[in-house]
């Protein structure tokens, strides 16, 4: 086949450590067609930018574009915008792709006609808890049928980890919606979809992810998970299952249970369930793992579930008001009652 020509597109903020490795990393891809790297770059605390202005000084394939916001869909569309070619790889800046990644991927995206393909968000750990966040991340108990989570067979799917996409697909539906600070990629793999487009998880396409290192630090990021899936499925009705469900339901059953617990006390007899339940999944997952592992299993599983939960059940209707999607609601309601 003939290779076509792919922009690399990555935000970045703060990253002077890790910057350049990320950038070779890319630029050694064992892909046959032309490369180049854009760098949508925020307003770093570091020397982020200098290091990005060096690259691009040093390598004609690196571009520098600004990204005022430092906010992730804003860097993306401003890189989107710089770059070049008809295929367009989104990265992150601690991805750790397979050599044959972007290979793979223009390869899935000619025999499968889709236009999106990406793979499998494979946590890795190197100290006990990260190997404990990994093996939940990694499981259905602790993130539910998500393949591009868990794994399984190449096929359709609603969304897929990072993503190289056809630019006609982006031009379609208008890059990202800046307004989604989070769940960015699923709501506009929504778009795609909804548009007529085709999103297709490709299992041999691994990516190499490194989980938040306390917990504290994972629960604000599920949190954030679940504040922003919940703006999803306000705005684009349809969109959720049961699996988005369990964990608020998980939370209120909870809550209920230890309050009711006082006035009628089978009611106890709810989060003791959860507490065996999680116990009972954790030793599977905790396989391999060092004592300390094992037991930071369920806190993990735990961590998760609760902060997604509260994440979905507080969510403010404030929350992406400033969207395209929930914009275009206000006036063509506007235009109703006019």
């Amino acid at each position: 086949m003939s290779w076509p020509a792919v922009s690399v597109v990555m935000p970045v903020l703060n990253e002077e450590r890790h910057l350049e490795a990320a950038v070779r990393h890319v630029l050694a891809q064992d892909y046959p067609g032309e490369l180049e790297v854009v760098l949508g770059v925020g307003p770093s605390a570091d020397r982020t930018r200098e290091v990005a202005d060096a690259l691009a000084a040093a390598d004609p394939r690196v571009v520098v574009v600004d990204n005022p916001t430092g906010r992730t869909p804003s860097g993306l569309n401003a890189a989107i915008g710089a770059s070049s070619h008809g295929i367009v790889a989104r990265i992150d800046g601690h991805a750790m792709m397979p050599s044959d990644y972007l290979k793979v991927a223009v390869e899935t995206l000619e025999e499968t006609g889709a236009d999106n393909v990406g793979g499998i968000m494979a946590a890795e750990g190197e100290t006990p808890w990260e190997r404990a966040v990994a093996a939940a991340m990694t499981s259905k108990v602790g993130v539910g049928n998500a393949r591009f989570h868990t794994g399984g067979e190449g096929g359709p799917a609603d969304t897929v980890y990072l993503g190289v996409f056809r630019r006609s697909a982006l031009e379609r539906v208008e890059g990202y919606d800046e307004a989604f600070l989070r769940a960015q990629d699923w709501e506009m793999n929504h778009r795609i979809r909804s548009t007529g487009g085709t999103v297709w998880f490709q299992p041999r396409m691994r990516v190499s992810y490194r989980p938040r290192p306390d917990a504290s630090r994972l629960a604000k990021q599920y949190f954030h998970y679940g504040r922003w899936r919940r703006v999803v499925a306000r705005q684009h009705k349809g969109t959720i299952n049961l699996r988005y469900l369990a964990p608020p339901a998980a939370v209120a059953g909870i809550a209920l249970g230890l309050v009711g617990g006082f006035f009628f006390w089978p009611a106890w007899l709810v989060p003791g369930a959860y507490a065996a339940a999680v116990a009972a999944a954790s030793v599977p997952l905790g396989k391999g793992l060092p004592v300390s592992g094992r037991l930071a299993v369920p806190v993990a599983l735990a961590t998760m579930h609760m902060s997604w939960g509260v994440g979905f059940l507080t969510s403010p209707p404030s929350l992406g008001a400033d969207s395209r999607t929930a914009r275009a609601r206000r006036e063509s309601q506007g235009q109703e009652q006019a």
